[in-house]
């Protein structure tokens, strides 16, 4: 009776999963996604530790350890919340998508860990088919940790954005892949009979896990980053599911394939987006050819500046205002002040929008997010495809923190890069005021003809304190 209970409380758990999706897909139902993917997991920690003490109290030989292994559930949970909430009380949202991917390093540990737990000590019956769970989810997990490492590194700036452009790169990870198939085949037909031979073959699997996640995630550039931190989420999807199979775990196989699903797809929309081949951002860096990278960073002309006072004449006169944002907003903590000029111009009867790169900032949704937290109107965000026609009818634009997704060039040259990449199409508009710190290339390290532009003027400085002085120049 008891197990039925727990398998209805992994259902329960399962369809809350699915919901919490479904409300993280609109920023209007978000808040109670994001409520009934807590509830859900509270309710999968609640069966989890029940399936571990209650069903192991009934068996006699196993009482005597019940206590330990609550002791032992208790510690980890108190390690894990003492751990977490800091993180989780401190972490500033440009921080995000590095925590997110620190985060997914753990998984993918975990699913390691838990393949050489599931080898030493397996669950059920085992064989053939167990052994190659373990060998695909040992595989899986390794990767996800190194890929998720080098995402953090190069997003927290700690590793170099540009593309690691080995040659022969792609036939380095097809034959890493075709000498895991031969060590995974010789782990299931050995690893039964001689357990010595057993646990060095699944240890060699994991060193090449290691190896290709570094590798490939290390060959993508930083302009295809919110790419990979949705691609990664979907790998510790995947992962976890691997551990859950291992683990004979129904609600772990269920939660990881929605995740490793939802990341796949989610990934997918945005390569579509980018117009860019799925296969090449998981292979290939962003911007190399040949196994070199090719970029230009010269300045194309000479660029014009405008101050604060200007910029707010400008926008008190204009009857349109489109602003596109960047990571450099994220970074400077402008969207207070932002959200703050957009409603003082709105009051004075200027039509001002926002328009959102799919990849604007370092992870999907990040400037959407920003924005919602500064409270700006839902309806007056739109995206890429929903702004890019009303450009040439807008008098200013304001770009602020962003680079590579304004970026002409995506269009204009077919040697940058970025070619071929759809960009918020700014320099139609009558006139455009870019936000940003120095003249120096974005984090896809190209360089962007819009700043020379004859309709472009530069503002210099932190985005916040200019917002502030457009502020305070409006009265």
């Amino acid at each position: 009776m008891l197990l039925y209970f727990i398998q209805g409380l992994y259902i329960v758990a399962g369809v809350l999963f699915i919901l919490s999706l479904a409300g993280l897909s609109k920023q209007t139902t978000a808040r109670s996604g994001n409520i009934a993917g807590m509830v859900g997991m509270a309710l999968a920690l609640v069966a989890t530790i029940i399936h571990s003490l209650f069903l192991s109290a009934e068996d006699p030989a196993n009482r005597q350890s019940v206590l330990v292994t609550g002791l032992l559930i208790v510690a980890v949970l108190v390690i894990g919340a003492a751990i977490g909430t800091p993180i989780a009380r401190k972490v500033e949202m440009t921080q995000m998508p590095e925590l997110i991917a620190a985060f997914h390093s753990f998984v993918g540990m975990a699913a390691v860990l838990v393949g050489f737990n599931s080898f030493a000590v397996p669950e059920g019956a085992g064989g053939a088919v167990h052994l190659v769970e373990v060998a695909l989810g040992v595989l899986i997990g390794a990767y996800t940790f190194t890929g998720s490492v080098v995402a953090y590194l190069k997003l927290s700036a700690k590793m170099s954005s540009k593309p690691l452009t080995l040659p022969g790169r792609n036939l380095l990870n097809l034959g890493g892949f075709v000498v895991f198939l031969v060590l995974m085949v010789w782990f299931v037909l050995v690893a039964e009979h001689d357990t010595t031979l057993g646990w060095a073959l699944i240890i060699a699997i994991a060193v090449i896990g290691f190896a290709l996640g570094y590798h490939m995630v290390a060959a993508i550039g930083g302009g295809d980053m919110p790419v990979v931190v949705s691609m990664l989420n979907s790998y510790s999807g995947w992962a976890a599911a691997a551990a859950g199979f291992m683990l004979s775990n129904n609600l772990l196989i269920i939660t990881g394939s929605l995740v490793g699903s939802s990341g796949a797809i989610l990934s997918y929309i945005m390569c579509r987006a980018m117009n860019r081949s799925f296969i090449s951002v998981i292979l290939g860096g962003f911007g190399s050819e040949g196994g070199t990278v090719a970029a230009s960073t010269e300045e194309q002309g000479e660029h014009r500046e405008i101050d604060a006072a200007g910029a707010a004449d400008m926008l008190w006169n204009a009857r349109s205002v489109i602003i596109t944002p960047g990571y450099g907003m994220a970074v400077a903590k402008a969207q207070y002040p932002v959200a703050d000029l957009t409603a003082q111009l709105r009051a004075h009867g200027v039509n001002v929008r926002f328009g959102v790169h799919p990849v604007a900032g370092r992870l999907p949704g990040h400037m959407n997010v920003l924005l919602a937290e500064a409270n700006v109107p839902y309806d007056i965000v739109l995206e890429m495809d929903e702004i890019n026609d009303d450009f040439a009818d807008t008098d200013v634009v304001l770009v602020i923190g962003a680079n590579d997704t304004v970026n002409p060039a995506a269009l204009d040259d077919p040697s940058s890069p970025i070619a071929g990449m759809p960009v918020l199409e700014v320099w139609k508009a009558d006139n455009v005021i870019v936000f940003k710190r120095s003249m120096a290339t974005g984090y896809a390290g190209v360089q962007n003809p819009l700043f020379f532009k004859e309709n472009t003027q530069m503002l210099f400085g932190d985005a916040k304190q200019r917002v502030d002085d457009i502020l305070k120049a409006l009265g």
